[in-house]
């Protein structure tokens, strides 16, 4: 499936996670320290409508650089890469 022909629905947002290194210099991260929060940057929006159909104006847009839990959303793989489909109440915040 290519990534601009998928259309998160409703207030969802597609992210690709931003990988950071299991290893700084000669020290290797431990898991614990992988379970932190992490970036993503903003692939697409959804339609804007919440569950009852009202029209849903996003805060993050498309590009914007966002804080996330690692474990919120639904991984997917498109065009052989790794994204998430996360609702926008999970975003944490936006990194300038």
């Amino acid at each position: 499936m290519n990534v601009s022909a998928f259309t998160p629905l409703c207030n969802r947002v597609l992210i690709q996670r931003i990988a950071k290194p299991e290893k700084i210099g000669s020290i290797y991260l431990p898991d614990q320290a992988k379970e932190k929060p992490e970036e993503a940057s903003v692939i697409a929006l959804g339609i804007g409508k919440d569950k009852d159909g009202k029209d849903v104006e996003f805060i993050v847009k498309v590009g914007d650089q966002v804080m996330v839990s690692r474990w919120m959303g639904t991984d997917i793989t498109m065009d052989g890469n790794e994204f998430a489909v996360v609702k926008e109440s999970e975003i944490m915040g936006i990194i300038e």
